[in-house]
């Protein structure tokens, strides 16, 4: 359910663009350090995004370094890393073992299985360290896997769980930027949750997942009803944004709330959430 923040290149500045790079590739580096390969493949541009809008909020020192990696094992790269980047790292950690603990009780996924006893040892680090956000993150994702038990497509009741946790993981501090943090987490974590299950209903139509748009998808008015709704969203999100005193990457970051989000939707595009087409793609399996 990540992946879905990321830049929009072409009206990104080149020293913005690589600036971004080293962000990303300073959380790869210390999922690395700190959880290994398995860890490593947690990897996010969400995480990214949230990284360097509290570096930017609280003008975190950041260590720059350079290494090489397994994708790029020819030449090092610029890497930049804080002390919010080892929270996210731990905030990456905790979501994925509960995402694959949940895959597993969910379908009984072997993978799932196997994967959450990968991470079972370090997530009970990052509980002792982070408790209250850690029974959070359960309590949504348990919510969520109940709403989607009950078959629940009440969009705004659906995607409210994911906001609630997107919120908890986006206050670092007990500040007075404590509510507004909250309430940018909230509204991109609906966004999140929403457009995954739009880029998800072609599949889980064919086979036969729950999924809260099924029954929305093939009428007429669902396309601009849904990006309606996502634009709302996304300027929920973007006034509390704004709200922010940020100086530091705030180009590179409205980059990304005001472009980048919608890379997504873009690609996926119109056609992927036709019903006919589903429904025959369908017969052939």
């Amino acid at each position: 359910m990540f992946g879905y923040i990321g830049i929009h290149k072409p009206e990104l500045k080149m020293k913005e663009y690589y600036k971004y790079r080293a962000y990303y590739c300073g959380l790869c580096q210390v999922l690395k350090e700190r959880y290994g390969r398995f860890g490593q493949m947690t990897l996010t541009y969400d995480m990214t995004f949230l990284i360097i809008l509290l570096s930017s909020l609280y003008e975190s020192k950041v260590t720059e370094e350079q290494h090489r990696c397994l994708a790029h094992p020819t030449k090092k790269h610029w890497m930049l890393h804080n002390e919010v980047t080892e929270y996210a790292a731990d905030m990456n950690i905790a979501l994925t073992y509960h995402k694959f603990l949940d895959d597993w009780n969910d379908e009984k996924s072997i993978v799932g299985l196997s994967a959450s006893k990968l991470f079972v040892r370090k997530y009970h680090k990052i509980e002792k360290k982070y408790p209250e956000k850690c029974q959070v993150i359960a309590e949504c994702l348990a919510k969520l896997q109940e709403y989607e038990k009950e078959n629940v497509t009440d969009l705004d009741k659906i995607a409210k769980p994911f906001g609630d946790l997107m919120g908890e993981m986006f206050v670092y501090r007990q500040d007075e930027w404590e509510g507004t943090l909250r309430r940018l987490g909230f509204y991109l974590g609906k966004y999140i949750y929403l457009l995954d299950a739009y880029e998800d209903v072609k599949e889980d139509i064919i086979k036969g997942n729950f999924n809260p748009l099924k029954e929305k998808v093939g009428k007429p008015t669902f396309e601009e009803e849904y990006r309606q709704i996502l634009i709302m969203m996304m300027s929920e999100c973007s006034k509390e944004f704004e709200r922010l005193p940020l100086i530091l990457d705030v180009e590179l970051l409205r980059n990304i709330l005001y472009a980048g989000v919608w890379k997504k939707y873009d690609e996926y595009g119109t056609k992927s959430c036709n019903k006919k087409v589903i429904d025959e793609e369908g017969k052939g399996i």
